[in-house]
């Protein structure tokens, strides 16, 4: 066969004749003679001279065409398909006839076995360097997309089915082999690697989930191996994961874009089961899979930083696209971990290596990675250990909050690797004599976080414990009775290094006193340790004399330095420390300990604290603010050093008063004298608070607004309200009438819980014991908010406030801000027992209610509690206008809104508040613009999730108009009243920008949808075939499209109308008709597309461009000529009549308005353009609707130019200026409409 080139033509078609009719009968034996076949092809393409070839005459090149299309259109026998394929590779091949081996070869595939199709892909990929790369890697991505997609179809289907295709360990097998093969071939071709890039840019035009599939994942994941790609492609897979999201945030928003968008898997789940596939040794996706989840987490982590605070993202927030998506990378790094021991090393130590690199940035992300990291495997982590040590060496330099959530990461390590614990203590006793203070507060953190975990035998039960460990993995120590003892040791050691801290600055001892009692509850072996070392401290400032006063030695806690003066002793922390874990020892310790009958020694000084606490109660009471120095007369002020002093003495005696407050209360037991020494401790508390606001106010410093926060716990608040306002039993009653005397008091009680639901809110926890215990601040939550609730629908507002008039906001308006300020703080952290929440709030008998109470859904007692604030809203609103008080209705829409987020939007419920909140709307005038406008955003929050705001828009735009009149004075307008809540007033600008601000999202929703239609007409026109089904699907999408611009058409047809007043308004309508032409130019281009394949437009559309070329584009004219009239009058008048700096910001806004002016008319005018095109080529005249655009170009005219040179009067100026501008209006005036 060496001189099958010399054969002659007819004899080498008659041989190739031979070898195709045994491969389309299926006669062949093994398939070796195929290795001829190249030849005699390779040979018949060398024949210039003609052939007879059937009934024809063919050249040597064609005849070879002619005969690989027969090949290709027979049947192929499974066996030698691989055979056939590899030996196209010795042919030469035209690009058509590559297509056609390609096609076939692919065809193939699903009649294949699956372990074949691995060495088949490679004889393919060798093929397509001879050309069509593109339909290769399509090809095969399709085919494995498709049996993914079965493949999850049968293991979440039946059952029963046993009869399951593919065992997924091989499937996922073939695949990984494949992968490899695919970037095999682009590291020698990197054409191939471009195609593919290609391809996947390409489907994502239109939808970002068109061509991605775990299987397109993996494989551009395994490409990230290649060098020269790698960023393309983390940057591709990055922008899909971001757009997924984006996408998902718009359909969640909008229930016009869910009725007509099919819900589809998402990108990030893709890649979450991307890598939950790559543990069938996948190792080629593994690396790409941590570049891309620290990529996400890298761009997409928190930014912010407020005073070395991270404003944390919270669940409610985290709905936004980018919180998403540093959440899926943490996930994917996570996941990755745990299921590749050949990369933890690796992903351990690029956590850390952010920690310790980034500490200007927020890094919780990542110290919560850390955290998960640590808590699946605190065994497996043994072997990383010195990279954890090595990041403990730069504890000291790390910002305090940092220090404190790393430690509290790697603590179940410590319990497991002894090496890291005494490391770990050698740094922070370093650090403990530390030059930077925050090194030596890190230090404080570090010792009391290690006290609390390591427990010293006979310590109580951590069933109070706080921080939610999985124990199992943490209790790995076996020798649990050995280490009990060397705890103890321990833990003594570093009670030890930390009494020298007592001597250090007032914000070190303050982290002590702080962190004392979280130590004592949770090591209660500790506490004579713990309680000797704070007596001892308060000894130091305490007037042991019992008839001395004051009580306290406050100068001694003060350090003057020179000029400088600062606070040394927190002396009101000190105190707030050792009444709180003397309450706990006396509720926890001391009842067992009457059990054992343990030795008196002990309590010797709990006695004696109690009584210290005792005397400094008698005597605080009795002192004046003279014996303290702070009586009016003193100096506040912030410029001297007096003045800063009596400041910090104030501060710390109001601290003390505090704390007093909560320890008689806690020992009172109902006696009335008790709680007449805390109302007499309120007062001096009171008296100072006056004094300091008094001063503060006439200094007109920032100190008014400065307010400490405050000492009481926020168990203690929620006691007391529900004391106050609760407790009904008999023999509490006269000793309650004390404290409830004093309105002063009980507000003073409301505004604390305030306070402290306002730090919920800004930190994510509260100040005092147990305030870093999501659980127990959740409960105190519950018991604040049924009190708040009860308060203040049993006593209105009106009804408190008509009794007597004080200065200050009245308890029940009080009451409704904390309610308010509640229920978004637990949306926002505790938005899982929303549920358990709810029915905290059903004050009703809980006996029988319990088995019911689980069947209750979370919209139902939603929907209660929303009737009970509607009701107070219908109250408000029925008073007269004089006497309403708009900050209540403000906080009641706010409320509502809040809870209406609650609601189920496919509920009744949700149905019934929409109806209700629209009637509301339409049935009341008010003219507060701040109510009006949170009662509109309430309006269309509720109403784009149950249908597309269109029509709202167009009824309120008309009741602008309406109120606002025409923009040509001469026109009367025909008042509608759709909504009586547009008034002159709230018109414009408060509505006018709200439903300007709703029409640029539905302008965002359409614009959406077109792209979506563009990328799947694009992707349609790839294959013919399918273009000529799928247009169908579409019909119900364009007709929605065009009914929305329809309706926006209206509503811009009234707004462009009104004669709005300068300023927000014109501008956002200019931008926004910009954005409606940009859009309705979108669609003309789609239609543009759409007619190469279907031929003609539908007649909606014909009709929505006849209303824009009759409704919108001449009035737009009208009004871009209303707004140049004002300016041009606005400037006449500003030149004779005001001062020059006046002007000069007139001016300004001139410019700022008529700036948009330029791109509405170029908008318009490519609108118009694309119409010409469109009309041409669907045969159908579209420009018949449209005007000439009115003549814009700028000439200058001489003869009113030479007017208004010579004009000297304000009147010929005026004419001057009607003249110039009188031909711009002349053809817009014919077209306005008369009302």
């Amino acid at each position: 066969m060496l001189e099958a080139h010399h054969f002659p033509g007819p004899l080498l078609v008659e041989l190739a004749n031979e070898f195709i009719s045994a491969v389309r009968e299926g006669s062949l034996v093994n398939g070796k003679s195929l290795e001829l076949l190249p030849i005699i092809l390779t040979a018949l393409a060398t024949k210039k001279e003609n052939l007879a070839y059937g009934k024809g005459v063919l050249s040597g090149e064609e005849c070879k065409k002619q005969l690989i299309n027969i090949l290709c259109s027979g049947r192929w026998d499974q066996q030698y398909v691989i055979q056939l394929t590899s030996m196209f590779k010795d042919v030469p091949l035209t690009a058509e006839e590559v297509e056609f081996v390609v096609e076939k070869a692919l065809s193939m595939f699903s009649k294949m076995n699956l372990q074949e199709i691995p060495p088949l892909v490679y004889q393919l990929l060798v093929l397509s360097s001879k050309g069509s790369r593109k339909s290769v890697l399509e090809g095969i991505i399709a085919f494995f997309s498709a049996l993914d997609k079965q493949h999850n179809e049968e293991q979440t289907g039946d059952e029963l089915l046993d009869v399951v295709t593919v065992p997924s360990g091989e499937l996922r097998h073939v695949e990984g082999t494949i992968i490899l093969h695919i970037v095999f071939a682009i590291k020698l071709d990197y054409e191939l690697g471009r195609e593919l890039l290609k391809h996947l840019k390409a489907g994502q035009q239109g939808d970002s989930n068109n061509n991605l599939s775990p299987f397109s994942i993996a494989l551009l994941l395994s490409v990230t191996r290649i060098q020269r790609f790698q960023d393309q492609v983390l940057d591709l897979l990055k922008t899909s994961v971001v757009k997924s999201f984006k996408d998902l945030q718009l359909l969640q928003g909008s229930k016009f874009l869910q009725n007509l968008v099919p819900h589809r898997s998402y990108v990030s789940t893709m890649i979450l089961e991307v890598v939950k596939n790559s543990v069938h040794s996948w190792d080629h996706v593994t690396q790409g899979l941590v570049e891309l989840g620290f990529i996400l987490m890298d761009s997409y982590g928190p930014k912010k930083v407020l005073d070395g605070k991270t404003i944390e993202t919270s669940p409610s927030l985290s709905r936004m696209p980018n919180q998403h998506a540093c959440k899926l990378g943490a996930n994917i790094l996570l996941e990755t971990f745990k299921i590749h021991e050949m990369i933890r090393q690796e992903i351990l130590e690029q956590v850390l290596n952010r920690v310790v690199t980034r500490a200007s940035s927020p890094i919780s992300h990542f110290l919560d990675l850390l955290s998960n990291i640590v808590m699946y495997a605190p065994l497996v982590l043994q072997s990383c250990s010195s990279k954890v040590t090595e990041a403990f060496d730069y504890l000291s330099f790390l910002p305090l909050q940092t220090v404190q959530r790393l430690l509290k990461a790697v603590q179940p390590l410590l319990k497991v690797s002894m090496s890291m614990r005494d490391s770990l203590i050698l740094v922070l006793r370093k650090a403990m004599f530390a030059n930077q203070l925050d090194a030596r507060k890190s230090a404080v953190a570090g010792f009391l976080l290690l006290l609390k975990n390591f427990k010293v035998l006979g310590s109580l039960s951590s069933s109070q414990c706080s921080q939610s460990l999985s124990f199992s993995q943490v209790h790995v120590d076996v020798h649990s009775h050995y280490n009990s003892v060397a705890n103890e040791t321990f833990c003594l050691e570093i009670m030890d290094s930390l009494r020298r801290c007592l001597s250090q600055q007032a914000d070190v001892r303050l982290m002590l006193y702080e962190g004392f009692y979280d130590v004592l509850r949770r090591n209660s072996q500790l506490a004579n340790s713990i309680m000797q070392t704070l007596l001892s401290q308060l000894k130091q400032f305490y007037e042991p004399k019992p008839d001395l006063l004051p009580p306290l030695k406050l100068e001694a806690c003060i350090l003057t330095q020179g000029d400088k003066i600062s606070l040394q002793e927190p002396l009101d922390y000190l105190l707030c420390c050792i009444q709180h874990c003397l309450a706990w020892y006396k509720n926890t310790v001391i009842p067992l300990q009457q059990e054992e009958e343990e030795e008196e020694e002990e309590e010797a000084f709990y006695q004696a604290l109690d009584d210290i606490l005792e005397s400094i109660t008698n005597r605080m009471i009795k002192s004046e603010l003279e014996d303290f120095e702070l009586d009016k007369s003193a100096d506040f002020s912030q410029s001297t050093s007096i003045g800063i002093k009596n400041n910090i003495c104030a501060f710390l005696v109001m601290g003390v008063c505090e704390v007093l407050i909560e320890y008689n209360f806690s020992i009172s037991n109902f006696s009335k004298n008790k709680f007449e020494d805390i109302l007499s401790l309120f007062m001096c508390y009171k008296k100072l608070s006056d004094i300091l606001n008094e001063k503060a106010g006439k200094a007109k410093t920032k100190m008014a607004n400065k307010t400490n926060d405050s000492l009481l716990s926020m168990k203690f608040v929620s006691s007391l309200l529900t004391v106050l306002f609760r407790d009904s039993i008999q023999s509490h009653q006269e000793s309650l009438s004390v404290l409830r005397s004093s309105s002063e008091f009980m507000r003073y009680a409301v505004n604390i819980a305030l306070q402290k639901v306002q730090q919920l809110k800004e930190t994510g926890h509260v100040s005092g014991p147990d305030g870093q215990n999501p659980d127990k601040i959740f409960q105190n939550l519950c018991d604040i908010t049924r009190v708040l609730l009860w308060r203040y629908t049993s006593i209105p507002t009106s009804v408190e406030e008509s009794g007597k008039k004080e200065k200050g906001k009245s308890i029940s308006l009080l009451c409704l801000e904390g309610l308010q300020k509640i229920f978004s703080a637990v949306q926002q952290f505790y938005q899982p027992k929303i549920q358990q929440f709810l029915r905290a709030l059903d004050v009703t008998d809980k006996e029988g209610e319990e088995r019911e109470d689980a069947d209750v859904s979370v919209t139902q007692r939603t929907a209660f509690q929303i009737r009970q604030f509607q009701r107070s809203l219908l109250n408000l609103l029925s008073s007269q206008e004089e006497d309403f008080n708009s900050k209540e209705a403000l906080l009641l829409v706010t409320v509502l809104t809040s809870l209406s987020k609650l609601l189920e939007p496919s509920s009744p419920q949700f149905v019934q508040m929409l109806s209700w909140t629209s009637k509301i709307c339409k049935e009341n005038s008010r003219e507060d613009a701040l109510f009006c406008k949170s009662l509109m955003n309430l309006l269309f929050s509720l109403h784009v999730l149950y249908k597309s705001p269109v029509i709202l828009l167009r009824d309120l735009s008309q009741d602008i108009h309406g109120h606002l009149g025409d923009i040509d004075q001469d026109v009367e307008v025909e008042k509608t009243n759709h909504f009586a809540i547009v008034n002159l007033r709230t018109a414009a600008p408060t509505i006018c920008l709200l439903v300007l601000s709703q029409a640029e999202k539905v302008l965002e929703e359409v614009d959406w949808l077109i792209t979506k239609l563009k990328g799947q007409v694009s992707q349609e026109t790839v294959s013919e075939e399918a273009s000529s089904q799928t247009t169908l699907p579409n019909q119900p999408v364009e007709k929605a499209i065009v009914m929305q611009l329809g309706t926006l058409l209206t509503f811009f047809h009234e707004l462009v109308q009104t004669a709005l007043p300068s300023g927000s308004c014109v501008d956002t309508l200019l931008k926004d008709l910009c954005k409606m032409y940009t859009t309705l130019t979108a669609l003309v281009r789609y239609y543009l597309q759409v007619c190469q394949s279907s031929g003609g437009i539908p007649k909606n559309m014909e009709k929505l461009v006849k209303l824009s070329g009759s409704h919108l584009t001449p009035v737009c004219y009208s009004f871009i000529s209303y707004v140049q009239n004002k300016s041009k009058s606005l400037n006449y008048t500003g030149e004779k009549k005001e001062k020059p700096a006046t002007v000069v910001t007139a001016m300004a806004r001139v410019l700022r308005e008529t700036k948009p002016i330029p791109n509405l008319i170029f908008a318009i005018e490519q609108y118009e353009k694309f119409l010409i095109h469109l009309s041409k080529r669907s045969k159908v005249n579209l420009m018949q609707h449209m005007k000439l655009s009115t003549s814009r170009d700028f000439k200058i005219k001489g003869n009113i130019l030479d007017m208004v040179l010579r004009e000297d009067g304000e009147d010929e100026n005026e004419e001057g200026t009607a003249s110039e501008h009188g031909e711009q209006n002349k053809e817009p005036a014919k077209k306005k409409r008369k009302k």
